[in-house]
């Protein structure tokens, strides 16, 4: 097993990295994609959504426990266990989550330029420049991630109290919405929203996101397992905690009667509830996703890259610059409409099955995980049912998925 220096030696900056781990993993998926998915979905399927969160939820436990913990005690980034038991394979997916890093991090910008014009009133080409500057701006402090895992913090928090805020103003039918969470009126019609949401949360980069900065931090080896599991939880939960509190508020305002526009739903649940200064919370909740959706997807992205070339890592910094510098580019010549960030989603699922079996594959590998590690049971099984409902899943999305982008 490689080692990696750690950079966690008080209690208190370890407590700051496992902060940084959970939000980053949280953050990265509460992004412009997660508020337009959610919004959308909410408006076409109502109370029975809260169904297909639920059970998204249960996978995204079953994917995440797995991989926070396999590479953490194997000291290996997922690309590097993924070599390990087929050579080769980390390279696949390696190539894959960047690609799918910048095409995400495309909406991230143009979601941050967005924001910026609503808060501001500027163009949003202009707002998205101004906000990849800013970012750019944190990669080259000197204690960058160590800055980037506070800014996560924060970020997450101002989310999380301003969508609550919007839930509780919008006088949700609750009753309604547990009631359909175990009970939907058709389970197969939210195929396509359960693997959208799971590929959103865990698919691609995400899933990997917080793990790698454990890695990177030294948290790593059979004695921090503990730690890692109540971290790979807490992001989860976090990002359920968010998703249901959106769902509720969105819920809230179609149940009323009222129409979301389809150019950007996720603002109308704001103005509905809340009037103008709704709008102009929204823009506030938009740009701190979009901006944490970026840190995030540059510097998951990149840390894949590392296996490519030890100078990747040695300059990761300026590598993390080009990536933000190359989706903001690209943003600016192709913009980034609304069924791209859905579809996008669902397409980012095809990733977690191939990641996740090459990490139960590990699991049991002395080789990989070392001889005192015995992971268990039932987190095996559990993992392999979020990977074969993610693999079935997505394979029978495709023609829901064909009519939705028709539609």
């Amino acid at each position: 097993m490689q080692t990696t220096q750690s950079v966690s030696s008080t209690p208190t900056s370890q407590r700051n990295v496992l902060r940084g781990a959970i939000f980053i993993m949280a953050t990265s998926s509460i992004g412009p994609a997660f508020l337009t998915q959610t919004s959308l979905f909410t408006e076409k399927y109502l109370a029975s959504f809260a169904f297909a969160i639920v059970i998204s939820l249960l996978i995204d436990i079953g994917a995440q426990l797995n991989i926070w913990r396999i590479i953490t005690v194997a000291n290996l980034r997922g690309q590097d266990v993924a070599n390990r038991v087929l050579p080769g394979v980390g390279h696949l997916i390696s190539a894959f989550i960047v690609l799918g890093g910048i095409a995400f991090n495309i909406g991230n910008i143009g979601g941050a330029g967005l924001a910026m014009n609503v808060i501001f009133g500027i163009p949003p080409v202009t707002g998205s420049l101004i906000a990849a500057v800013l970012i750019i701006g944190l990669f080259l402090l000197r204690n960058a991630k160590g800055v980037m895992d506070s800014v996560m913090q924060l970020l997450g928090l101002v989310m999380l109290c301003m969508i609550g805020y919007a839930m509780l103003q919008s006088n949700p039918p609750l009753l309604e919405a547990l009631n359909r969470s175990l009970n939907p009126d058709d389970p197969l019609i939210l195929l396509l929203p359960i693997v959208t949401l799971v590929g959103g949360t865990v698919g691609g980069y995400i899933s990997f996101s917080g793990g790698h900065r454990l890695v990177e931090a030294g948290i790593t080896g059979v004695e921090n397992v503990g730690v890692v599991t109540r971290a790979a939880v807490t992001g989860i939960a976090t990002t359920g905690v968010v998703r249901i509190c959106l769902f509720l508020a969105a819920l809230g305002v179609v149940s009323q009667g009222l129409a979301l526009d389809p150019g950007n739903p996720a603002a109308s649940v704001f103005s509905h509830s809340m009037g103008t200064i709704g709008y102009k919370i929204f823009g506030v909740v938009l740009l701190a996703a979009s901006v944490s959706s970026v840190i995030g997807a540059a510097y998951t992205s990149v840390t894949f890259m590392y296996s490519l070339h030890d100078g990747i890592e040695r300059h990761n910094r300026w590598v993390v610059i080009a990536f933000i510098a190359c989706s903001t580019l690209i943003y600016s010549l192709v913009g980034q409409p609304v069924k791209v960030l859905v579809v996008a989603g669902t397409l980012n699922a095809l990733v977690l099955p191939l990641a996740l079996g090459c990490v139960l594959w590990a699991a049991k590998k002395p080789s990989i995980v070392g001889d005192r590690y015995r992971h268990p049971t039932w987190m095996l099984l559990f993992g392999l049912l979020a990977m074969i409902a993610t693999a079935v899943g997505v394979v029978m999305s495709f023609n829901a998925l064909l009519q939705f982008w028709q539609s």
